[in-house]
This record gives structure tokens, sequence and C-alpha cells, in this order.
């Protein structure tokens, strides 16, 4: 959620914030009005019982002929106490729905526009010249016996897939590698639950636009995660941290779901869009005022891996349209993909401002020991998806796929070959 101090003294710059996301800026004045409503239903709810009060103590010293009158008068006031608080209670329910519908106000930096309209950060790498025709991955992924589609949806439908042999060894030792950069640089390595309780979900914000991209079991009233973002920004909720010395940083393990909702007949060949895969999530806890430098942190970790795994990629600021309520900013890295002839989405890193962590009340104390509003950020070291480019990228003429050197020892082998 975002600042109600901010929305009171700068309401304009939520609006703009809203129309640049292509939301609607009115809900900015229904969100002003809550907050109103809610302060007068608490000052009047306070006010009747401050008089409520008085009076019982008037009513302890009054004399037997003046007594009666007081009770009467007392009883009257507890109705309206009962009644003031029943409409605060109100105005606060009022006041958070209109709270959550606002998503986090962007950073003047973003770009406006859609989808199309990121601004270019910079292009590393040459896409690569081949003097044969390539192989998509899935056709490699089938002809090394790496990847098999027929029998993932055999047992678990469309978009489900098995990783076999190679091809499982490939995905593990790259999270591998991602995880343990990510512990060579400070992070503490975590595998976090993967369903998650609706307050968790909502807190980092999944259940506002995209809800219906979230698996969600019904019988238990738990959700699935499509990050292990959700849960580590869950996992000190409603505590006050200690960020004396620097950002809490964490790296996730996990298995994702995404329903892939609205994706019908997009990318439907191969595992660039599944319902299921893999990742290794960095997640920090920071001070407001030191996010932008923990954001541009979390991109460099990013682009370092992907340099690991030898891919040529760009790196783009996404325009205001397609960024996800929470994110105030995002930088992506994508990889080339050669059989498709463009960039597609391997990494991204999201700057998150205080807006889940006022949602899900993680705190840190000040240099005055006053608890202050976190900052969370969040960012993608390596996941399946990553296969698709590493494949597609390193394969040679004779239908071989070289290993990334830095992956070698993980997989074993130098070369993936053809059976």
């Amino acid at each position: 959620m975002i600042d109600l101090k901010f929305l009171r003294e700068q309401p304009d710059v939520v609006r703009a914030s809203q129309s640049a996301r292509g939301e609607n800026p009115a809900l900015v004045d229904v969100l002003l009005e809550a907050d109103a409503s809610r302060r007068a239903a608490i000052a009047t709810a306070d006010k009747l019982r401050a008089d409520h009060k008085a009076l019982g103590k008037l009513v302890g010293k009054a004399t037997p002929e003046d007594r009666p009158a007081l009770l009467a008068q007392g009883q009257e006031l507890s109705a309206k106490v009962k009644e003031a608080e029943a409409e605060q209670h109100q105005a606060d329910a009022a006041l958070d729905a209109a709270h959550r519908a606002i998503s986090n106000v962007i950073q003047s930096e973003v770009p406006p526009g859609g989808e199309e309209d990121f601004r270019l950060i910079d292009t590393v790498g040459e896409p690569r010249a081949f003097d044969f025709e390539p192989k998509d991955h899935l056709a490699l992924g089938e002809s090394l016996n790496l990847i098999d589609m027929e029998r993932g949806a055999k047992v678990s439908g469309s978009r489900f897939f098995f990783l076999t042999g190679y091809g499982a060894l490939l995905q593990l030792g790259m999270l591998q590698l991602a995880a343990q950069k990510a512990v060579a640089n400070g992070f503490t390595m975590m595998i976090p639950p993967v369903l998650v309780r609706p307050e968790i979900m909502g807190g980092t914000g999944f259940l506002g636009a995209h809800a219906e991209e979230v698996y969600k079991l019904a019988d238990e009233d738990l959700y699935l995660v499509g990050t292990s973002e959700v849960p580590l920004a869950g996992y000190h909720s409603g505590e006050i941290l200690d960020l004396s010395a620097g950002p809490k940083r964490y790296v996730g393990w996990s298995s994702c779901f995404r329903r892939e909702a609205g994706s019908y007949g997009k990318d439907t060949r191969g595992i660039i869009r599944v319902h299921q895969f893999d990742k290794v999530e960095m997640f920090s806890y920071c001070r407001p005022e030191d996010a932008d430098a923990e954001h541009q942190r979390l991109l460099a970790w990013e682009r370092e891996m992907l340099a690991a795994v030898e891919l040529p990629y760009r790196v783009i600021d996404i325009a205001a349209g397609d960024l996800g309520s929470s994110a105030a900013r995002k930088f992506d890295c994508e990889a080339w993909v050669p059989t498709q002839g463009r960039y597609r989405e391997l990494t991204s890193t999201s700057n998150c401002t205080t807006f889940q962590a006022r949602r899900l009340a993680t705190r840190y104390r000040d240099e005055n020991g006053k608890p202050q509003t976190a900052a969370t950020l969040n960012g993608t070291l390596a996941t399946t998806r990553w296969l698709v480019a590493i494949l597609e990228n390193h394969q040679q003429a004779d239908g071989s796929v070289r290993v990334p050197a830095a992956l070698v020892p993980f997989v074993g082998t130098e070369v993936l070959r053809p059976n």
C-alpha cells in the first residue's frame, strides 16, 4: 500500500502515477475521501468514549437524587459509543479497500507507455550468426532427450513437461550456480514453502489485477506461489528488523506455479510459458533511502549470472503500463532467442519501495529508535526459461549443444550430444 501521508501531501503525483499505469486516477479521490471519513469517525468515537468515561466519574460522585438521571445519560452515551465504533469499523474497511485499489507510485524515471514502450539501457554481446539452420529449444531438447512434453501432457495436461537426463542436470546446475553466487554475495539461502496464506499473497500484491494467474487450493484457503518472492516477503511480516548493518538479503529456491490465464495460443511450443517451473529468486529488505542503490546491485548480480552462462542479452527499463502493482520501477534482462529472432525476458528485478512492507507490517528502527516501514526488492537469478536461451545459443551444426563452462562441473559433460 502507498503511504497515506504522501497521498495527502502530493495527491497529484499519485494521480499521475495511476494515469501513467493506465489505471483509474479517480481512485485517488476515493482513497482521499475514505481517509478523511475514517479520521472523522475515529475522532467522533474517541470524543464519545472520553465523554462516557468522564460521565462515569460523575456518577460515582453524584448524590442519590442526581444518579438516576446521570445513569440514563450514561446508557444513552454508551449506545452512541457502540454506534460510533461500528461506523469506525466500517470506515476502516472502506479505507482498506480503497487503499489496496491503488498501485505503487512509479518513480519519475519510469518511461510512459505500455509493453513495447520500454527504455533500452544496455545491450551485451552480439546475436550469433549461424552457418546452419538453427533448431528451436524443443527440437534440441527432444533430440538430446532433455525435455519430454508429450509425457508431461499425459501426466499433468498441457504446458507441463519432464526434464530428463542431462536436461534435469542442466537446470539443477544452473540453479546451483545461481545459489552459490548469491551466497557469495551475502544472501542467506532459503527453500521456502510454496503454499501461502491469503494475507501473504495479498500483501505482496498478487491478488489484484493478476489474481487470475494464481492457483488457489479452495479447500485449504492457501495459494500456490508464482515466485518465492511471496514467501520471502512474508517471512518477516509483522516484525521489526535490524537494518543497522545494511540490507537483509535472502535468496529462495522453489518450484513456481502460474495458471497462464489469458495466454492461450501464446508460446504454446516448448517451455517458454508453462504452469510449473523452478526459480532462484533474490529478495532484499532495506531502508527506503537505500532502495535505489540496492536495485542496481540486484541488476548487477543478474547480469553477472547471464555472463556466466554466456548469453547475449539486453537490459530494459519497463514502462509504467507494464509494471506490476507492487513495483515502482522494474528492470528486465532479455536474452536473444535465435529461432524467434528476438529478445525474451529471463530476469526481472523490481523496486517495490515500501508498498509490500506496509501491507505486511514489516518495519525497522531508524536512528532515533522509531519504527519505520522497510523497503523490499526482488530479482530473478535463474529460472527454467533460461534453458531455452542456453540450448538455442550454444547449439552446434551436428545437433549437439555446448555446455557453458560455468555449468560443466554441475552437468558433468562439456557437450550434450544426440543419441
